[in-house]
């Protein structure tokens, strides 16, 4: 029997070291370029790295870089070579030349991970225009068997003809897919204004920090949740009662480093559920070294999105998997992140009166009940503004006796 199932595709990712970005960040950028690179299907065989202060502005990376990739593509029959900033038409044209292989910068592989991950309607619609968006400026690399750039007789006009009919095409989906994204969003501002006055809580935080569990312990529902970035693109909204107090729980797309901007405009209508909420309860793994880098990508997001202003209180999941390693005895050197305790984590984090801050383990059901009483108290502050005859049925302290 013949296998027909396609070969897994080996992958090098390439990174900048530079004064915005020194070699132990570059790393951490690529370790997470390596797991979207993984949730997209491709086995990463080598990391380079290219100490350079400012980009190529034709290649990206330098001459002697782009030669040593090529030697290692031809050794071990590499692919595609994934670069971790967004590269340019030109850059994109000039390394696909000289490496022969397939590119693809960051924003290409979420865009692609996006596609691969859309389920309904509504996300596909949302990926495809954002895929279009990005083709556009592009499409000239497309066409470089039709370019006119050698020039002489029989080289004019063809390739250009070509190209801008090709954006046409394209303009003339990205401009359907509008408007067929326009219908959708009235459709879910239809379905938000009959959802009534109950409190809107919206569940936000960067990729694969456990927001899809969380939200599947808290309404007791079966939403998608798995070890991979990006696992949940649709927003999914539950009834929850804590207590006896009900609220609407929604759970968003996470949020990345770099998210690409024609994807933030693209899922406008998903990011309206955060817009729209009363409460974001912000998700932090707080296992990651680099979880402060995380959580002010994700507040950056929210500001971006006009949504910084909503109470918000910051939970910090993980601590099952939390790694503490203490310094040396006679060590001087600043504090690490990986330096600090959980009790120390916790009593800095918690000391701050202005964000109200938990800490839980969502697969080990850790503090879910202490989460629970400060949810209540939080909704109940802004259901009894709304409901305020409804205030003698709301204790201060919920009665929790919820069956598992």
């Amino acid at each position: 029997m013949i296998d027909i199932t396609p070969k897994q595709e080996t992958a090098i990712l390439v990174g900048l070291v530079n004064q915005t970005q020194n070699e132990k960040k570059s790393k951490e950028y690529l370790d997470e370029l390596e797991f979207l690179a993984l949730t997209a299907g491709a086995i990463v065989k080598k990391k380079i790295y290219q100490h350079l202060e400012t980009p190529n502005p034709t290649t990206f990376i330098g001459s002697g870089k782009l030669d040593e990739i090529s030697t290692y593509i031809k050794m071990e029959d590499i692919d595609l070579v994934i670069f971790d900033d967004e590269l340019s038409a030109v850059q994109l044209r000039n390394i696909e030349k000289c490496l022969e292989v397939k590119i693809l910068d960051r924003t290409n592989l979420i865009l692609d991970i996006f596609a691969k991950r859309a389920q309904t309607a509504h996300a596909k619609t949302q990926v495809e225009l954002a895929q279009y968006q990005y083709m556009l400026p592009r499409l000239i690399g497309m066409w470089t068997h039709l370019e006119r750039q050698r020039g002489g007789i029989g080289m004019r006009g063809p390739g250009e003809s070509q190209i801008e009919t090709d954006r046409r095409i394209v303009l003339d989906k990205i401009s359907r897919l509008k408007k067929q994204l326009l219908k959708i969003d009235k459709q879910k501002n239809v379905q938000r204004n009959n959802r009534g006055k109950l409190v809107r809580v919206a569940l936000v935080g960067y990729t694969n920090v456990g927001k899809s569990t969380l939200m599947n312990l808290l309404s007791k529902s079966k939403v998608f949740a798995e070890n991979k970035l990006f696992a949940t693109l649709d927003t999914t909204v539950r009834k929850v009662v804590v207590g006896n107090l009900p609220f609407l729980l929604s759970d968003t797309v996470g949020f990345i480093r770099k998210l690409p901007h024609t994807l933030v405009e693209s899922f406008k209508s998903t990011l309206d559920e955060v817009r729209e909420a009363d409460l974001l309860l912000h998700i932090i793994d707080c296992s990651h070294p680099e979880f402060e880098e995380q959580l002010n990508t994700v507040n950056q997001t929210l500001n971006d999105i006009h949504a910084a202003d909503k109470p918000i209180i910051y939970i910090f999941n993980k601590i099952d998997a939390f790694n503490y390693i203490e310094k040396e005895k006679g060590d001087l050197s600043p504090k690490e992140q990986e330096n600090y305790s959980l009790e120390e984590l916790k009593n800095s984090w918690m000391g701050k009166k202005n964000t109200p801050s938990i800490f839980i383990s969502a697969t080990k059901k850790t503090n879910i009940e202490e989460l629970k009483k400060l949810l209540y108290q939080k909704i109940r502050e802004i259901h009894i503004t709304r409901f305020p005859y409804n205030d003698f049925l709301y204790p201060d302290e919920p009665m929790i006796q919820e069956k598992e």
